[in-house]
């Protein structure tokens, strides 16, 4: 009987106070880590996408999940509401790139490890993680002479089609790689390349090339390199 009684004192237990002063100082670090982090995944990340646009959304992911652990930890009746409420949360977002849903998940485990004030593990393991992520990319740096992402967008015609577009950048290019491919239901297409050009003078060869293709086509050079 004695254990039952303190089950249920346990289940039926009152939410316990959350400190102010410790709120805040997990809510401003959680910014701070969360901006660092930003900035490594725009300057050093490999994903093909907007990064800066994507990383916008790092700040406050973090400081939510911590704020929402944080109060979560201080009652059991709390935490299995909180499984409740988010069965109902769909994500209809599709993520492209696997690069996309890792930095997500970090800036997750940041708040994690903030909300539950466990602050000394968490800021060692974003040191440890930013200084692997920032080593990675000397790795690839090396590992690839490519000095350009190409994105090349429109509705495909007779003339604007994949293989007239991988023939233009193969003909001015050193080494052409493609990346990802979409094609929608409207003949719209979207084709990102990683290629490596010897001057200046051959990426404004390829832009009119490119361009003469199609007068709705749209270009986009990410992650220029040295090239100019």
């Amino acid at each position: 009987m004695v254990k039952i009684q303190d089950l249920q004192n346990f289940l039926l237990n009152e939410p316990t106070q959350i400190s102010c002063s410790y709120l805040i100082f997990s809510l401003v670090l959680a910014a701070l880590l969360s901006y660092i982090l930003s900035k490594l995944y725009v300057k050093y990340g490999l994903a093909l996408s907007n990064r800066r646009r994507f990383s916008d959304n790092f700040i406050l992911l973090t400081m939510i999940t911590t704020l929402i652990i944080t109060v979560v930890k201080s009652s059991l009746a709390l935490s299995l509401g909180l499984v409740g409420a988010l069965s109902i949360v769909r994500f209809r977002s599709a993520i492209k790139e696997p690069e996309e849903l890792i930095f997500l998940f970090l800036c997750i485990s940041i708040g994690l490890g903030l909300g539950a004030n466990q602050w000394k593990i968490t800021l060692l393991s974003f040191l440890i993680i930013s200084l692997f992520v920032w080593m990675r990319h000397f790795y690839y740096e090396k590992e690839t002479d490519q000095n350009l992402y190409i994105t090349v967008s429109g509705k495909i015609s007779g003339s604007l089609t994949l293989k007239n577009i991988i023939d233009i950048l193969k003909k001015n290019c050193l080494s052409v790689h493609l990346k990802r491919f979409d094609e929608s239901k409207e003949d719209f297409l979207e084709a990102s390349f990683l290629v490596d050009f010897r001057s200046f003078n051959e990426l404004e060869k390829v832009k009119k090339e490119l361009n003469a293709l199609s007068k709705s086509i749209d270009i986009t050079y990410i992650d220029k390199i040295g090239i100019y």
